[in-house]
């Protein structure tokens, strides 16, 4: 059975869907493309999908991840472009490519995260940001299942910057602006840990360390996810390794391979 494994990002009002109303829409897409999806055995058979890294509901990404199991060789680009077309506009696929051995899972190590707050102060985001960094631990709680949990939200967190709408390599970001009010970016790379730590529990840690809390709702995009670079700090691309495997190179350290 071959594997392909799909980043697709959630843009847009889709950011609101639950991750079990995109599953369903992944299997219908999967069903319209005519993509030989393999099924499991058993009583009750279902398609050989699997979801590595969602990001959490309300949350738009450019880095999800799934992995389909298929009963025939496909070409990694048709199925691209036929799965593409299948799913409604705001899930949208990026990049397909064939599994390589090894768990894709063990390879999102990290996230990059860009949060945006309207109407929120710069100076204020950024004296927060580093009163955060500064602190050796930042205790939030939160509600889940098993009811309230508290956890340090400052462990997981690699860097931590406040831009404002145009960022400081001056890129242009007034998109993010509302009704002409200023518009503070966070960028954030936060570690893959157990439990979770999210951008909402970031934020939860300005308030708590520097009272610092936006005016309005965050929006809150995941930019990537995968491992991380040791020497250079910085996020590589999780399916490097599968194309390097499938055209025959060898894998070398995190973020770069070597041709056989």
């Amino acid at each position: 059975m071959q594997r392909l494994r799909v980043r697709y990002a959630k843009r847009g009002r889709l950011r609101f869907t639950s991750h079990r109303d995109i599953s369903r829409a992944v299997e219908r897409a999967v069903r319209r493309a005519g993509i030989p999806v393999a099924f499991s055995a058993g009583f009750s058979p279902h398609p050989k999908i699997s979801y590595a890294g969602a990001a959490p509901t309300g949350v738009a990404s450019e880095a999800e991840y799934l992995e389909i199991g298929v009963t025939t060789p496909c070409d990694p680009q048709q199925v691209k472009n036929d799965l593409d077309r299948s799913l409604p506009p705001g899930l949208d696929v990026l990049d397909v490519v064939e599994a390589a051995p090894g768990a894709l899972a063990d390879r999102l190590e990290v996230s990059e995260w860009e949060v945006r707050l309207p109407g929120a102060d710069r100076e204020l985001a950024v004296v927060a940001a580093e009163k955060f960094l500064a602190a050796g631990t930042v205790e939030v709680e939160r509600l889940t299942k098993k009811g309230p949990r508290r956890f340090d939200a400052r462990e997981a967190v690699l860097r931590l910057t406040a831009l404002s709408a145009t960022g400081s390599d001056g890129t242009d970001r007034t998109a993010a602006q509302v009704a002409g009010q200023s518009c503070v970016i966070l960028r954030m790379v936060v570690r893959h840990v157990t439990p979770a730590v999210r951008p909402d529990d970031v934020l939860t840690g300005l308030r708590l360390v520097a009272d610092f809390a936006p005016p309005v709702p965050p929006e809150v995009t995941r930019l990537a996810q995968g491992p991380l670079d040791v020497r250079t700090g910085a996020l590589a691309d999780p399916l490097d390794l599968d194309r390097e495997t499938t055209r025959g190179g060898e894998a070398g350290p995190a973020g770069e391979h070597v041709a056989g």
